[in-house]
């Protein structure tokens, strides 16, 4: 198959590489345009347009920000759409709402096109080491289709139902981390202010049924006073909002949600959204 890359961010840049490195043909395309040629180094094809690049390939990958971007790679003047063949399928690697991914998915099917949506979840290191955890929904036989592009990229590939499903668990693996660094940051605050020494808090804590990937991998960058970004609190708190409107719809209640979400937001309000999330610590260490 021969694979479209459209969005090269942190996230992107490294997936689109690892496909290269799979051997798949790979035509690239960002809006900043020097952010391709990392990848034109490695072999791929750096294409113009959104809709040139679908008009080449038979698979295109998006990786973008938010749901308005999606919908301006796909269905703008020159987006996917206007360049689509039928038969393209579209993998939305893109952490958005489900309503919107449905609707897109819809929108797409005029075309004769197959929505995948397979938001990931593993950050820039699993990102960069092809061992994201990716979350799929949509048809199943176009899943089955795309495996080999998504064993490029991940180590855990579920197909978890029909188009939508896929943003749905996203929007649950981002409760249960988010939410969880709160608990992580909220320890690390009261061990501190009772004397007690953090890093070994963490080392005790996190070998019983306290522990977890973000006490793990999140609590020693707290206690170094490393707060560079893996995954930005701009980005969480896009994907928190997702959440809670989602939430809305389907009257689910989030209680713990909110709390994350103030956590992040004191932080970003003193200048910290391009921090990693990480840094929510400095919302308790007054």
């Amino acid at each position: 198959m021969k694979v479209g890359y459209l969005g090269l961010g942190i996230m992107g840049s490294a997936m689109a590489a690892n496909i290269l490195k799979a051997g798949f043909v790979v035509t690239v395309w960002n809006r900043t345009a020097s952010k391709a040629e990392p990848l034109r180094a490695l072999g791929a094809t750096v294409g113009e347009l959104p809709a040139e690049v679908a008009s080449k390939v038979d698979v295109v990958c998006i990786n973008v920000t938010d749901t308005a971007d999606v919908d301006e790679i796909l269905f703008g003047e020159h987006g996917v759409a206007s360049g689509a063949t039928p038969g393209l399928i579209v993998i939305d690697h893109s952490t958005i709402g489900p309503d919107a991914t449905r609707d897109f998915a819809a929108r797409l099917r005029k075309f004769g096109v197959t929505l995948l949506d397979a938001p990931v979840s593993g950050g820039d290191v699993g990102a960069k080491n092809g061992t994201l955890s990716i979350m799929v929904g949509g048809d199943e036989a176009a899943f089955e289709k795309c495996r080999p592009i998504f064993a490029a990229v991940g180590k855990s590939i579920s197909h978890v139902g029909e188009s939508g499903a896929g943003q749905v668990c996203k929007a649950c693996n981002q409760i249960a981390v988010l939410t969880n660094l709160a608990g992580v940051c909220e320890a690390i605050s009261y061990a501190a202010k009772n004397g007690l020494d953090v890093a070994k808090m963490i080392e005790v804590v996190g070998g019983g049924a306290g522990g977890s990937w973000q006490l793990t991998n999140l609590g020693p960058k707290i206690v170094a006073g490393d707060l560079k970004p893996a995954f930005m609190i701009d980005l969480a708190l896009k994907d928190l909002r997702i959440v809670e409107s989602s939430a809305a719809v389907v009257g689910a209640e989030l209680h713990a949600v909110v709390e994350a979400r103030k956590y992040l937001e004191r932080v970003r309000a003193e200048g910290g959204g391009k921090l990693g999330t990480q840094a929510m610590i400095k919302a308790l260490s007054s």
